[in-house]
């Protein structure tokens, strides 16, 4: 026993001795060459940066929504409806949650009925706030783990309860407890706090939902909902359902399949509904169906090329480690020729160089770490996520050591064994392969000079669609939406007013924001129209006024008037629906409009064309559109008057909105900032591919100036030997940049069709975009040479300037 102690401890003794010894062996190398030190631990702590950037990016995207405690059980029923592109759909009929609920009992633990979380006024003494809620049954709060501060998890049982966000409740009460106090929704129906939770994390499908109200109070305020109580044929309504815990998502999928056929007609059951349930772990990452097939959706594909570019950065900053190692390989020879003389193994030479750049990978890691905690509040802004260091989070720690070995092993592998393999009769002769290294920098130029052109065609694709007509004046236009039925019948004396306070020149009503539509109907006929054309129309609501104050541009006819009475069964439409319609000249046609479902059936004219308004997407086709005068507004829009500060006008705007609508908050959108705000998903991608390249290329240019150090350096004699026969130092800083200006002009010639074919892939998802211009690609290219030349010049005119005696006296 005692002698298998003794071994026991001689073993790892040794091995840890021999450990230490390769440690302190590591860190005087270091010290002996600080400056290639320092540009390894540079180019691998921005590496590592990106790395940990986009880690924790991906990290908050696959963790979507874990934050419910059944988030492995949880789903939303959805229905495959037809056979169109887009046919699966998260609205369905109210009654389907009875029926689900009591057919197939044993399958699920809950079924809950839920509204759309839209927006609704909540108000409390004076304070009135819009906030996002919804109108859920009362097993919604358990099926969610909702975290309560206040109250219980059972409180929406009673029909006149209401539960509130943390953050809501602080709007409404302060630091006061909100527990049994009296809130009002929508001015029409009073109930009181039975509790109050966390607020929801920005990672969750419900991050939105900053109250929640009974089902029960729905229904008996809505006389919509109420009259859908038995109405399979409105699919209006979300269900969420929590799974048993015996049952799988397939099995209660195949369960439901059919569950509508009994209650629906021969025509909609011709489109062949499927009922299945959608996984909670599949709504963010997995929420996108074409022809009834789930494929990859934005989110998704996000992920990956965030991933392959974080993969990529790392992978540049791991080139330099081993270029600059390698490169270095003629200094360490006559050290590795003597290891081996004296009889050091491969193995052990392996471990050592391993050693040390595992330790240079662990210094990299500290450095990455800062760099980290600057750039992070950067980064949530440009992403629009709030993503917490996660310090306290042990599994954090332990990727992190993961992480530094991994990078550690990768950059040093190819440097140790390359090193390791020096033969002492090769190190007397002094050669080495140079080739690797070339092949290496070109491949980091490569992908440097490829994400450089993506940033640039994605900012062009951006700039392209800012600048595209828009068809209406955006400047000076603000909208609000009509949230309470206190803004009926009240226009005529809202435009009066807000005429009287000299800042507003129009107003106008509509069903519909200016920059967004989302109302579309079929069932319109012409005369000389393809009778088997699939008729798809967006609608908008408007007043006459609505033209003037948007600033409708005419090509065809007139604007709606209140001079014509006969405008009440007129048709305004955009170009685009002139050419869908196939009208040459569309004023005086006859349209006739008809929705069965609705009892509606009615004959219009066509009375003016407009230039397309771009109402939605800026990257998209404009839709075809029927403006008319008919329906109930739900937008009020007005412009300030040019000559009136946006400052000075709205107090005064606000003033009379507060005096005719006391009981809605003022809430507004210029519309220039929403229509700003359509850029912010290609901006995000375009300002982080900008962060990115520029790191690859920091990166890159820190190896180069590194390689071209000792470069220089190996050509001290060769360089003073021209010099003494005559060589200029534009001939000497020729020689030896032109290497290195060859290695990228081959990366260019990769880089520029690998990206053009990424990119146009890409501008493909897009109707309204720019092509790959050649000056794009020449501008990225020749950045690249200019940054390489700039680079390899310092040290290239240091060496041709050195004193050719000293040099050769030194060789």
């Amino acid at each position: 026993m005692a002698f298998s102690r003794l071994c026991f401890r001689h073993f790892f003794g040794a091995r840890t001795g021999m450990l230490r010894n390769y440690l302190k062996l590591a860190w005087r190398n270091l010290l002996r060459n600080r400056t290639s030190s320092l540009i390894n631990i540079g180019g691998l702590a921005a590496g590592m940066a990106v790395a940990i950037l986009i880690g924790l990016w991906i990290r908050d995207e696959l963790s979507f929504d874990t934050y419910h405690a059944n988030y492995d059980r949880i789903g939303q029923l959805k229905t495959h409806n037809g056979t169109d592109l887009n046919s699966t759909y998260d609205y369905l009929p109210l009654p389907l949650a009875d029926a689900v609920r009591t057919t197939y009992a044993s399958d699920f633990d809950a079924v809950v009925l839920s509204s759309g979380s839209d927006d609704h006024i909540l108000s409390a003494g004076d304070k009135k706030f819009t906030q996002s809620g919804a109108y859920m049954q009362p097993a919604a709060p358990d099926m969610l783990t909702l975290h309560m501060r206040e109250g219980s998890r059972r409180g929406l049982s009673d029909p006149h309860s209401i539960l509130l966000s943390g953050g809501a409740a602080e709007r409404l009460f302060g630091q006061e407890s909100a527990l049994g106090k009296t809130v009002t929704i929508d001015n029409t129906s009073t109930v009181t706090v039975t509790g109050v939770y966390d607020d929801l994390p920005d990672n969750s499908s419900f991050y939105n939902t900053t109250f929640i109200a009974p089902w029960d109070l729905l229904v008996s305020t809505n006389n919509f909902v109420k009259g859908d109580l038995g109405n399979w044929n409105d699919n209006s309504f979300h269900i969420y359902v929590l799974l048993s815990p015996h049952t799988s998502f397939a099995t209660a999928s195949a369960h439901i399949r059919n569950i509508e056929y009994p209650h629906l007609d021969a025509g909609r059951r011709a489109n062949d509904p499927a009922i299945f349930v959608h996984p909670m772990s599949h709504w963010h990452l997995h929420n996108y169906f074409e022809h009834r097939v789930e494929v990859t959706s934005e989110a998704m594909k996000f992920v990956w090329f965030y991933g392959c570019i974080g993969v990529f950065v790392l992978l540049l900053a791991c080139i330099n480690f081993m270029n600059l190692s390698t490169a270095r390989s003629e200094k360490r020879a006559k050290e590795v020729g003597i290891r081996k003389t004296i009889g050091s193994g491969r193995p052990a030479l392996v471990r050592q160089f391993l050693s040390e750049s595992v330790l240079l990978a662990s210094l990299a890691w500290l450095a990455a770490l800062v760099l980290v905690q600057l750039i992070l509040p950067w980064f949530d802004e440009v992403s629009g996520k709030k993503i917490p260091m996660p310090w306290s989070d042990p599994w954090f720690w332990a990727a992190g050591a993961v992480f530094v070995l991994f990078t550690g092993v990768a950059a040093g592998s190819y440097p140790a064994l390359y090193l390791s393999s020096f033969r002492p009769i090769r190190v007397l002769r002094n050669r080495s392969s140079s080739l690797p290294r070339k092949v290496l920098v070109v491949f980091q130029f490569t992908i440097s000079i490829a994400l450089v052109i993506g940033t640039l065609i994605v900012y062009h694709q951006v700039q392209y669609a800012r600048n595209r007509p828009v068809g209406y004046d955006r400047q000076g236009l603000l909208q609000l939406p009509m949230t309470t039925p206190d803004f009926n019948g009240i226009f005529d004396r809202l435009s009066t007013e807000l005429d009287a306070t000299g800042v507003v020149s129009n107003v106008a009503e509509s069903s519909l924001p200016v920059t967004s539509t989302w109302s579309n109907t079929g069932g319109v006929t012409w005369k000389g129209m393809d009778p088997n054309m699939d008729v798809d129309f967006a609608v908008v609501r408007v007043s006459p006024e609505y033209g003037k104050t948007v600033g409708f541009q005419l090509v065809e006819g007139r604007d709606f008037s209140r001079s014509f009475p006969t405008d009440s069964t007129g048709f305004i439409i955009n170009e685009t629906a002139a050419r869908y319609m196939g009208l040459t000249r569309a004023t005086g046609t006859t349209v006739h409009w008809s929705i069965p479902d609705d009892h509606f059936d009615k004959n219009f004219h066509i009375i003016g064309v407009v230039k397309d308004m771009v109402m939605n997407s800026p990257f998209q086709k404009v839709k075809q559109t029927l403006y008319w005068m008919g329906g109930a507004p739900s937008w009020i829009t007005l412009r300030i008057r040019p000559d009136v500060p946006a400052g000075v006008a709205l107090p005064k705007i606000a003033a009379v909105f507060k005096h005719l609508v006391p009981s809605a908050p003022f809430d507004y959108d210029f519309t220039d900032e929403a229509y700003a705000a359509k850029f912010q998903a290609e901006e995000r991608v375009g300002k982080l591919a900008a962060f990115f390249a520029l790191l690859a290329v920091l990166i890159s240019c820190l190896g180069l100036f590194g390689l071209a150090s000792y470069t220089a350096e190996q050509r001290t004699k060769e360089i003073g030997i021209r010099k003494v026969l005559g060589a200029s130092v534009v001939r000497l800083w020729g020689l030896l940049t032109g290497d290195f200006v060859k290695l990228v002009v081959i990366s260019c010639l990769v880089a520029v069709p690998l990206s053009t074919y990424f990119m146009r892939t890409w501008l493909a998802q897009y109707d309204y975009r720019v092509s790959v211009s050649w000056w794009i690609l020449g501008l990225a290219a020749g950045g690249a040479l200019m940054v390489t030349v700039c680079t390899v010049s310092f040290q290239a005119i240091r060496a041709a300037l050195a004193n050719p005696v000293k040099s050769l006296k030194t060789e």
